[in-house]
């Protein structure tokens, strides 16, 4: 059955999300039991009354019965309730966190493929889809037993007379299946319509200021793009979920027609016992209402289905035990950062065509202040990401004194790095810089870069992050000056910055690093600068066009002028 091989696929999923929890195995035992021993209270509560009315036992003893099953029955039903919602909680706070190591484990490039829209998809639609299935598990344990406890109860009533019923029964399940084949594709298709939804809704957010200025654009995004796929999320939800509403309207009708089966049909066929008849009847209509939630209950378990298979296609890879993030204080020193014939594929669907970078062949040292430059899309970022391990090589390898950077070692590797991003992300703290030292030092740093009347920090947090771009890009360069990497990566920082602090971070900042023995790496068009470099390294359409030692060529150009001037060479030239 599908709602089997849903629910089997759901509760996998989890399974193995989870695996590194371990839950007290006892009380989800307890749990089930409780579950079970309130469903067998509701059948056996059934079993007296129907005892009562069929006129047999003994009056004494259908009153201690009944007593003591109205007190069992809330008691254990409210066992298992609580017990298994907690261990639903627990299990989808273990999702929640699975989710992020993946994201924060799987390779940046295949992130970067799937796009913020498909990430946020998951943990914002997918993962409350799981939950609204998982907050049913309890009630469906509960019913599940009753259903089975009542089949049971029939089955000692009259055992002929049961597999006439589960005969009926089953060709009303097929009946009732065959319709959901059809719920299920307009669920997947409106969970795929809602990647594209939120796709717009970041396109609202982030393009605002354009859609402002362009009525016509803002127009035919709104009543075209953005309508047209939120009503493609709408109208195969509705769709799919009036199917599910039509089979269950269908599933309650076969109830009733099997009693009137079993009521006017059954004793003009053969003779039936007044208790059977009153047991059977009595029993199937209170196994409807269980039932019946079951039943209703099938499209949140379809939708966590798609959710599920929607996770699983994102190829996030496998989120190993929490010591991965664990690794040494400070990464040991070396002495050279080779890149050995590295090159790098991708696919630019905007241009309909594949960029390859390298083969690149290049080494840094530690003390190195180098700049990085090229024409746009040349791949200074792309060798920059390469560089610092956030993306894979397809050939050649990326070597630290010598040894190759594995996967077992990229991890350890990147903590050499410090870097701020042209599109980089500002936190609002100093995540991992805690204590009243780093408060001190930021403050220090704050008052150089004249964000001090801005900004304040308080036990690592930074009062505000509602700056001008070029003043969040000054607080990501004081979080990177803080972290004191061997190696500083800076993706266009001056671009932003008014004339005052260009001079500051080329003619301080980056000289101070590299006095203190770092390797500082600037992609930058400013050329303007480039003779504070020890090496200037040009790309040009994913090659490297020249890997230029500036002083080499500053002491080259003053023999010349010395020459053409008829004076000595200076001593060493």
């Amino acid at each position: 059955m599908q709602v089997l091989k849903d629910f089997l696929k759901v509760t996998g999923f989890l399974i193995r999300a989870s695996a590194n929890i371990r839950y007290p195995r006892a009380l989800v035992a307890v749990a089930v039991v409780a579950g079970v021993v309130s469903g067998v209270s509701n059948t056996g509560l059934l079993a007296v009354i129907n005892s009562r009315l069929s006129g047999g036992g003994s009056t004494r003893n259908a009153v201690l019965a009944f007593a003591a099953l109205c007190l069992v029955l809330p008691l254990s039903r409210l066992v298992s309730h609580v017990l298994l919602i907690s261990f639903t909680e627990r299990a989808m706070l273990d999702l929640r966190l699975h989710l992020c190591r993946q994201l924060l484990v799987t390779r940046l490039r295949r992130l970067e493929e799937l796009g913020p829209h498909r990430l946020l998809g998951a943990l914002t639609s997918d993962v409350p889809t799981i939950a609204s299935a998982l907050t049913v598990l309890p009630h469906l344990c509960m019913h599940m037993a009753i259903v089975v406890c009542c089949f049971a109860y029939l089955g000692w009533l009259s055992w002929g007379l049961l597999i006439g019923v589960l005969a009926f029964l089953t060709f009303a399940i097929v009946s009732y299946q065959l319709p959901l084949t059809r719920a299920f594709r307009y669920l997947r298709r409106g969970r795929d319509d809602w990647d594209v939804l939120l796709k717009h809704f970041r396109a609202v957010t982030e393009g605002a200021k354009e859609l402002k200025l362009h009525r016509e654009r803002r127009r035919e995004f709104l009543d075209g793009k953005l309508r047209a796929t939120a009503r493609g999320v709408e109208k195969n939800n509705v769709i799919g979920n009036a199917i599910f509403v039509a089979a269950s309207s269908w599933g309650h009708i076969m109830f009733f027609v099997l009693i009137g089966l079993i009521l006017f049909v059954l004793p003009s066929v053969r003779p039936v016992a007044l208790e059977t008849l009153t047991g059977y009847t009595l029993t199937l209509l209170y196994v409807m209402v269980p039932l019946e939630t079951l039943i209703n209950r099938l499209p949140d378990i379809g939708r966590a289905s798609v959710a599920v298979a929607k996770i699983e296609q994102l190829g996030l890879d496998e989120a190993e035990a929490d010591e991965e993030y664990l690794g040494a204080d400070a990464p040991p020193a070396w002495e050279r950062l080779s890149l050995a014939g590295v090159k790098h594929t991708y696919h630019l669907e905007r241009e309909n065509r594949s960029f390859t970078l390298g083969p690149i062949d290049l080494d840094f040292r530690p003390g190195e202040l180098v700049f990085l430059t090229g024409g746009n899309g040349s791949g200074k970022t792309t060798l920059a990401k390469l560089l610092m391990g956030l993306y894979v090589p397809e050939e050649g390898e990326v070597l630290l004194d010598g040894r190759p950077v594995t996967d077992q070692t990229r991890d350890e590797f990147r903590q050499n790095f410090s870097a701020v991003f042209s599109d980089f992300f500002l936190f609002d703290s100093l995540l991992g810089m805690g204590g009243d030292a780093a408060d001190a030092r930021a403050r220090e740093h704050l008052a150089e870069l004249q964000l001090e009347h801005k900004v304040t920090i308080e036990g690592g947090v930074l009062s505000t992050t509602e700056l001008s771009q070029g003043q969040r890009k000054r607080l990501a360069l004081l979080t990177a000056y803080m972290e004191d990497r061997p190696v500083y990566l800076f993706d266009e920082w001056a671009a932003d910055q008014d004339p005052q602090f260009k001079e500051l971070f080329y003619y301080q900042l980056l000289p101070d690093l590299k006095a203190r023995g770092k390797l500082v790496i600037a992609i930058s068009h400013d050329d303007r600068y480039y003779h504070l470099a020890d090496r200037v390294i040009k790309l040009d359409y994913g090659r490297v066009e020249y890997d230029r030692c500036q002083l080499l060529t500053a002491e080259l150009l003053g023999a010349a002028a010395a020459i053409e001037e008829g004076e000595p060479l200076p001593s060493g030239a």
